[in-house]
C-alpha cells in the first residue's frame, strides 16, 4: 500500500482569497500531475492529508475528483476535535463538505484543541502512517509548513522517506504552460 502525506502553504500564505482564485486552478493542476503520476505508476492508494484551508484541502479536492478512474482512497487527519470550530460558516460548511467525500477520517487527538503536543502528535502519525510526501513549500520563503518539512527532513536521517517538493518555480512553469495551452486551443 502506497500512502502520501501531502500537506503545504495556508490560503493565506499564497494570497490566494475567494475559491475562485486563478493561482488555486495552477495549484490544483500541478498536485493532480503529481498525484497521476504516482497513480500511472502504482505508486498510489492513499492520500492522506490534514483539513487546513489552502493546499490541504485542494489536494483532498484533486484527489477525490481522480477517484473516478483510478482506485485511489482519501483521508483527512486533523490534529484535534472541533478542528474548524473557529472558522467563518464559509469555511466550516468546506471543511464538512469535503469531510463527508473522503474514505476516512480521523482525530489524532480525541480533545478540543489543548496544547501544542497535539500538533506534534498529529505530525509524528502522518509521517508513521505514511510512505512519501509531497509538499507544496519553498525552503526560501518559510511559513506554517516548515514545521512539517523539518520533522520530515530530521526523518530522512534515519529513515528512507522520500519528499517531493513543489516550489514557486514550478508553480509559474505550470502557469507559463496553461497560459500558453490556453492561447494554443483559442487560435485553433
Amino acid at each position: 500500500m502506497q500512502r502520501l502525506w501531502v500537506t503545504g502553504y495556508r490560503n493565506y500564505e499564497l494570497n490566494t482569497f475567494g475559491d475562485k482564485d486563478p493561482k488555486i486552478k495552477i495549484i490544483k493542476l500541478v498536485l493532480k500531475k503529481h498525484m497521476l503520476n504516482l497513480l500511472e505508476n502504482d505508486q498510489l492508494d492513499w492520500v492522506i492529508t490534514g483539513a487546513n484551508l489552502g493546499v490541504e484541502q485542494w489536494a483532498s479536492e484533486v484527489a477525490i475528483s481522480l477517484r473516478k478512474k483510478y482506485p485511489l482512497r482519501t483521508s483527512i487527519i486533523v490534529p484535534y476535535e472541533d478542528f474548524a470550530g473557529r472558522w467563518n460558516e464559509s469555511n466550516q460548511e468546506k471543511y464538512l463538505n469535503l469531510k463527508s467525500q473522503v474514505d476516512f477520517f480521523a482525530s489524532t487527538s480525541n480533545e478540543p484543541y489543548q496544547n501544542p503536543v497535539q500538533l506534534r502528535n498529529y505530525q509524528n502519525f502522518m509521517l508513521l502512517h505514511t510512505d512519501r510526501a509531497l509538499m507544496l513549500y519553498d525552503p526560501e520563503n518559510p511559513g506554517k509548513p516548515k514545521f512539517d518539512y523539518n520533522l520530515i527532513k530530521k526523518y530522512q536521517e534515519t529513515k528512507e522517506y522520500p519528499l517531493e517538493l513543489i516550489d514557486f518555480y514550478d508553480l509559474q512553469d505550470e502557469a507559463e504552460e496553461y497560459q500558453e495551452n490556453q492561447e494554443d486551443n483559442y487560435k485553433e
